[in-house]
């Protein structure tokens, strides 16, 4: 029978850094609308490299078959996130249409 080594847990608790809430740069401050641009558009990187990796895998140029299924679930997940935000600031703004003043 073969030996198995097993690293101890402390040596690998000790690699990882465990970080708090993290106020943004003065460079990342901004604007809902600054935020939610910057937003789509690594939505829409996320989508374009997930386009690339399933073409590359569909034309026989690349066999990651894993890395490219990751691509597609992060994309699709960022996605959906964007759709559930519009819907969240469509119903706010519709139940401001509701108010009486």
């Amino acid at each position: 029978m073969t030996e198995l080594n097993v690293a101890p847990i402390g040596s690998i608790n000790n690699s990882l850094e465990v970080k708090g809430p993290q106020k943004p740069d003065k460079a990342e401050e901004g604007t809902f609308g600054q935020w939610l641009a910057r937003s789509l558009a690594e939505v829409s990187q996320l989508q374009d490299s997930s386009d690339a990796a399933s073409q590359k895998l569909i034309t026989g140029q690349s066999n990651d078959i894993h890395g490219t299924m990751i691509a597609m679930q992060k994309a699709g997940i960022a996605l959906d996130l964007v759709m559930e935000v519009r819907n969240k600031v469509i119903a706010a703004y519709d139940e401001v249409k509701r108010m009486q003043f």
